[in-house]
Order: structure tokens, then sequence, then C-alpha cells
């Protein structure tokens, strides 16, 4: 007999309570049409780092094993389509690393990020509800990676950020501003 594996705790949440909330809250009686989390971009941009259009193996692995170690998965190398002088990348040159989740993984992956790694931020007073798309997907960056506690700055070589997309279905801005707040992510209160 195979053991059932426990559901996300963010997920199991979305399924019982707040999936209805967001029904009545916008009048969506087709449980196919109600706005939901699809998938979580992660990318970390190197451009910055390179050398002659070489990355340094110790950038490469310190970028490779942060993802690794907060995701779950092993990021791909974005090579860069386009030269582009200005921001001094060759076309062929690696200008990113990043992972996409889904699933179990992007459930757990964002119970992580609002509850232990958004409090960590220096002098945070509350995500900015303003950065949204027009499909409602929401977009986010951190300054460097000592906010994850799994990360060992001591091992570190270097400090970077990342951005942290997060993409809907179904959504519009103000659909996955009330979903991510019943999720639990700590935006910005406004006085009203």
């Amino acid at each position: 007999m195979v053991a059932q594996k426990e559901q996300p705790r963010l997920q199991k949440l979305y399924a019982e309570t707040i999936a209805e909330k967001v029904g009545k809250e916008f009048g969506i009686k087709n449980s196919h049409q109600l706005p939901r989390l699809s998938k979580i971009v992660v990318n970390c941009g190197i451009g910055r780092f390179l050398e002659t259009q070489k990355l340094k193996p110790e950038i490469r692995e310190t970028v490779t094993s942060t993802l690794s170690t907060i995701t779950g998965q092993k990021p791909i190398e974005i090579i860069a389509k386009k030269s582009v002088s200005n921001f001094k990348v060759r076309e062929g040159a690696p200008s990113a690393f990043m992972v996409t989740l889904r699933r179990e993984r992007m459930w757990h992956f964002l119970d992580r990020l609002s509850s232990l790694a958004i409090p960590r931020i220096k002098d945070f007073r509350g995500l900015k509800d303003k950065s949204f798309d027009r499909q409602g997907n929401y977009s986010m960056g951190l300054t460097e990676q000592a906010v994850w506690p799994e990360i060992n700055m001591a091992k570190v070589a270097f400090n970077h950020g990342m951005h942290i997309n997060l993409v809907f279905v179904n959504s519009n801005p103000e659909k996955s501003l009330f979903l991510l707040r019943e999720l639990g992510m700590p935006f910005v209160r406004h006085e009203e």
C-alpha cells in the first residue's frame, strides 16, 4: 500500500476556504473560472558578474547552489539571444539562471517565502501592492539571498538578489491581491 503524500499547507487552505471566499467576493460561481496560482518563476540575473563574457566558476556555483537550495530544483542557465552594448551583453553569453516551480514545490516555496523569507528582510514594512500586471501576475525582488534561513552566508562567495514572479490564471490585479492577502502575503496596509 502506497502512503498518501501530505498536501502543502497553503494548497489545502486555498482548496478548503480561500477558493470559496474568492468566489463570493468576485461573484464567480464556476470553480474553473476562479483565479489560481499556476507557477512561480525565480530568476537571478548574472550579467553584471561577467568578465570578458565568461562566468567565473565560483559565481556559477554560488548562484546555482542558492537557487537549488531554496527551490529544491536545479536551475537552468539562460543564454543571451541578442547583443546589447548598453548592458555589456553579447549574444551567446550567460545572462541569468532560472527555476520554474509548479504543483507541490510551488506551494511549499510560497509558504516559506511568505512566512520565513519576507519577514527577515531588513526594515521590512510590507510588500508593495502595485506590482501586478494586467493579467494579475505579481513580481517582487529580493536584494540578497540571506533572507532565506537555509542559506549559510559563511559559505557564500558573494551576495546576489533574485526576482520572483507569481503567475496566475483567470485573474486580474484585484483578484490576485485578494487571493495573496488571504494566503498570508504581508502586503502594506493602507489606512482608509
